[in-house]
């Protein structure tokens, strides 16, 4: 069987996407892997703020077209990268395995920032939350892949990258602090692998089953049902993480405001994944006050 992955051009994207042809060689090792690599809005544009390109999607909408269109048969993705919604015609057909999930400070640790400590981050998640936590903090820009956000990292006090990247690229800064979802709470699947295919392609579909990991696909999908209900991508501060605990997921949800000065916080526990992280949302945005900080009516 001939198999079509259609990824990104970034180191970690590669990596990513080799991942993903090992574990299918698990599965069928005649499986025959060709790579399609693909330039998407958030590669051409490295300066431009991620809310302002238009948040989640930008990294991931070119190489689902590369499948829609015929040039792949699978897409690879970061899977905090992906919309709440799966486009018509796709279906997120594995969920194969999950890093660690956390945001880690590169230059200096949390509890060692120094007041008025110079943090460099794109995501404005990451900004509120940790704004929250340390509002004497400032908070300067940073694009671009992981080498080059780890080549200004001297130009600040530390800079946030997910600890998954670093992990995965075999990347071991001088100092590394990750971060406890307790101070900075992770973004929706952050750490997991993601991987679409057409949804009309029975057999590759099947083949994509055998590398489900599926009590990490309850994770995250407890994690996507809390975006889902939020509409949300990442020009929004909103973050979740879920473990698997038994028959049932534990899922806590965060949403702030812009500033970071106030940050809501729930946990549940539930059997059904998406129908938990859609409660957990709901409560945020009716019971909490969530829906006025993000300015919906």
């Amino acid at each position: 069987m001939r198999i079509r992955i259609a990824t990104r051009g970034s180191p970690l994207a590669r990596w990513q996407a080799e991942r993903v042809a090992d574990l299918l060689r698990t599965v069928d090792p005649d499986i025959d892997v060709e790579f399609v690599v693909v330039a998407t809005t958030g590669d051409l544009d490295r300066t431009t703020p991620l809310e302002q390109l238009g948040g989640q999607g930008v990294f991931v909408k070119e190489v689902q077209a590369a499948v829609l269109d015929g040039r792949a048969d699978v897409a690879v993705h970061s899977a905090k990268d992906l919309p709440a919604l799966t486009p018509e015609g796709l279906v997120l057909a594995a969920v194969p395995e999950r890093g660690d999930p956390r945001d880690a400070l590169v230059g200096c640790r949390f509890l060692d920032l120094p007041d008025g400590a110079r943090v460099a981050t794109g995501s404005i998640r990451r900004r509120a939350h940790l704004a929250y936590r340390r509002p004497d903090l400032h908070f300067e820009p940073l694009r671009g892949n992981i080498a080059t956000r780890l080549a200004k990292a001297a130009d600040f006090d530390a800079i946030v990258i997910a600890q998954a990247a670093l992990d995965r690229l075999g990347l071991t800064p001088a100092v590394v602090d990750p971060l406890d979802p307790g101070i900075l709470l992770p973004q929706v699947a952050q750490g997991a692998l993601a991987v679409e295919c057409r949804s009309d392609d029975a057999a590759t579909t099947n083949l994509l089953a055998g590398i489900e990991d599926p009590v990490v696909r309850r994770a995250v999908d407890a994690e996507r049902g809390f975006l889902a209900e939020l509409g949300a991508g990442c020009d929004l501060p909103v973050a979740a993480h879920a473990r698997a605990l038994g028959g049932a997921v534990e899922l806590t949800g965060a949403l702030s405001s812009y500033d970071g000065g106030t940050l809501l916080l729930e946990t549940r526990r539930g059997a059904d994944p998406g129908a938990l992280g859609r409660s957990v949302a709901r409560h945020l945005l009716g019971e909490r006050g969530g829906a006025a900080l993000l300015g919906r009516p």
